[in-house]
């Protein structure tokens, strides 16, 4: 080899030397997913940030069925329905005993209002988890959004045998009987949700709405007072009280534990 040929291989690779650092700097690391801590500091955190949170790592790993599952929660609570039930079904194709993404296939169908979509995944759910209240209490409100009201109360008190004096359980089933007209069975079941540990503020909602609607008015007056803000509170009060007019039929409220439960604010939107 030449002299000259020699010197021009020797610059040649000085040169690739020099920009191999400027090339591994401007490479893209590749991420890895979250650790455990970092994703259960995300449950605490509101929707959308879990939504754009979960949403990453499915992207990373799209086989991931834990990212599936809570992306389709998150995407539920944002009231994207459509995309909560896509992305949970999603969640069953990788992994189909996955209980978790049956009952987000469930939540999501009944929260869009279509129930009967997601019955098939709920009753497979009941199937695979029997000791699991969960499935029985969506499956009642599954089956009461269809027209099954006898399924939905059978279900219902499988559920309670499982877990007595379950808060979901009796708010779900007093919907279902203040929907039917029968606001004294309901505030039965509705004082024994509030009397439990932990039982939220919706709870309580429901049970002054059964209230009103019986005329017990000073009571459930009492409750929304102790909840909610003087204006909200009135409000409430004055929609109850043209509720409680000849002809007009009442309509249940929402709770947390109903998917399809209605706001006092909804409902007295229309």
């Amino acid at each position: 080899m030449s002299r000259n040929a020699v010197l021009a291989a020797t610059v040649s690779l000085t040169l690739l030397a020099l920009a191999a650092p400027a090339l591994s700097q401007t490479a893209p690391a590749t991420r890895a997913p979250a650790d455990a801590a970092t994703r259960a500091g995300y449950d605490r955190a509101d929707a959308l940030s879990r939504s754009v949170f979960w949403t990453n790592e499915q992207q990373l790993n799209p086989m991931d069925p834990v990212a599936g599952v809570k992306l389709a929660q998150a995407l539920r609570e944002l009231g994207q329905f459509d995309r909560a039930a896509e992305t949970a079904q999603g969640v069953l194709v990788v992994q189909p005993a996955n209980v978790e993404a049956m009952l987000e296939v469930g939540r999501a169908h009944i929260a869009r209002g279509q129930a009967f979509y997601g019955i098939a995944a709920l009753e497979q759910a009941k199937a695979a988890a029997p000791r699991d209240w969960r499935p029985l209490s969506l499956l009642g409100v599954a089956y009461q959004q269809v027209r099954r009201p006898d399924d939905a109360k059978a279900v219902w008190n499988e559920a309670l045998r499982l877990s007595p004096d379950n808060a979901d359980v009796l708010t779900n089933a007093a919907i279902a009987r203040i929907g039917e007209g029968d606001a004294p069975s309901a505030e039965i079941l509705l004082r024994r949700a509030a009397a439990q540990p932990g039982a939220g503020l919706q709870v309580r909602q429901n049970l002054a709405l059964a209230l009103g609607l019986q005329g017990k008015t000073a009571e459930a007056e009492a409750i929304l007072r102790r909840d909610l803000p003087p204006e909200a509170a009135d409000q409430n009060l004055r929609w109850l009280a043209a509720r409680m007019q000849p002809g007009q039929t009442p309509s249940p409220v929402l709770t947390e534990a109903s998917p399809t439960a209605r706001t006092w604010s909804s409902l007295q939107g229309g």
